[in-house]
């Protein structure tokens, strides 16, 4: 089944305010967020009709905002209620919020700071991110030339834009080569994440995930991580290099696209368990619909 261009959908996004229609919802082409990357958004889940961790995922819009020098003309706890004015005129049950802040086309220069903050809200219907079929089997990666940057060099603690250029480099990549995605190592060599999901794996039946010190702490990660915790599983957050998946005997991923997916291989590393995986995934189930 072809998909249908985003550009093309019916329906509304909420743009500065007030609802547009789908297909005339646009920003200028000397936007800075296109030209400069002063853009940053959030992903967000429906299951059933309720939004998973709503609260969480604006207030990360707010402070990756802030980090980015955007000011966001709205407060809060409003930019909540829109997002469910969103779902509700879409009248989505399972599917995906996208928010998503941008500087506008006042200044085209590097320094815009009196340049407009927008923001806009989208939502849609979305199955998982990965077929049932595949998500059973597991997914293949391979490990990425490009490397997460060093909190000094980008702004890691915020969800911009920008930061997933070489993100998109490296899955296009890996899917040419056959994969469905790639695992990016950290500047310093230890392991990070995918391209767009946090990374666990288990050895001895315990958990072990990357400290997210220059990439995001996902709000999925988090909720994996507590859930681990209430089913007494113990749960190492630590750095390590690639040759600690030689003894692993599981690995997933985690985030609000992925939800809880299955790793078979990472180039010549094999996961062929899944038994602490499927009660992670179980649990996980039970909690976004309760």
């Amino acid at each position: 089944m072809q998909m249908i261009p985003f550009d093309k959908r019916d329906g509304f996004i909420w743009i500065n305010g007030s609802f547009e229609k789908w297909d005339e919802a646009k920003v200028h082409v000397l936007n800075h967020g296109l030209h400069y990357a002063s853009c940053v958004f959030e992903g967000i889940r429906i299951y059933n009709g309720k939004i998973f961790k709503l609260n969480e995922h604006i207030q990360r819009l707010y402070k990756s905002a802030e980090i980015l020098d955007l000011q966001i003309p709205f407060q809060l706890n409003d930019i909540c209620l829109h997002v469910k004015d969103v779902v509700k005129k879409q009248n989505v049950k399972n599917g995906y919020i996208r928010p998503v802040v941008w500087r506008g086309s006042e200044m085209m220069a590097i320094s815009a700071e009196k340049a407009s903050t927008n923001i806009a809200i989208a939502c849609w219907e979305w199955p998982s991110y990965f077929s049932p079929d595949k998500l059973l089997q597991g997914i293949n990666l391979s490990v990425a030339e490009w490397t997460r940057p060093s909190p000094q060099s980008a702004p890691t603690n915020s969800k911009a834009a920008g930061l997933y250029m070489i993100c998109s480099l490296s899955k296009h990549k890996a899917e040419k080569a056959g994969f469905d995605d790639a695992l990016m190592l950290d500047y310093r060599g230890y392991i990070a994440e995918a391209t767009g999901a946090n990374i666990f794996f288990v050895k001895n039946g315990e958990l072990f995930t990357p400290k997210p010190d220059c990439f995001l702490d996902g709000i999925t990660r988090q909720t994996v991580i507590k859930i681990a915790k209430r089913i007494k599983i113990k749960v190492t957050e630590n750095h390590f290099k690639i040759d600690f998946l030689s003894n692993c005997s599981e690995a997933f991923l985690t985030g609000t696209a992925v939800e809880i997916t299955p790793i078979n291989s990472i180039d010549n590393y094999k996961f062929k368990e899944r038994i602490i995986t499927k009660k992670l995934i179980d649990e996980f189930n039970k909690e976004v619909i309760s």
